[in-house]
């Protein structure tokens, strides 16, 4: 979440520094808890097509990663089209798994 700014608090005073940190601790908190309940989704959606998944296994899984943030750039979104794409409790579809995936 440091990564436009290479890791640096680049707020002058105690205040700034602060807010930054506070506003970082933020986006993290949220991109980690987004993570963990569709993680949670797709596991109830593997065991539900008869797929074996092991708790086990699932201890060693993070939510701490960063393939799914966008460090760079501006993602435009059409806030009606993406709506339209939830479902009834409110969660967009998962991705169909590829048939290269075990």
């Amino acid at each position: 979440m440091h990564y436009a700014h290479q890791g640096k608090i680049r707020e002058r005073f105690l205040a700034g520094q602060t807010e930054q940190a506070w506003c970082l601790t933020l986006l993290t908190n949220s991109v980690v808890t987004w993570t963990t309940e569709y993680y949670g989704l797709a596991i109830a959606q593997m065991r539900a097509e008869g797929r074996a998944v092991d708790d086990e296994l699932l201890a060693h899984i993070s939510p701490a990663h960063s393939e799914n943030v966008n460090y760079h750039g501006t993602i435009n979104v059409e806030v009606d089209t993406e709506l339209a794409k939830l479902d009834p409790a409110g969660y967009r579809p998962l991705r169909p798994r590829r048939p290269d995936q075990v």
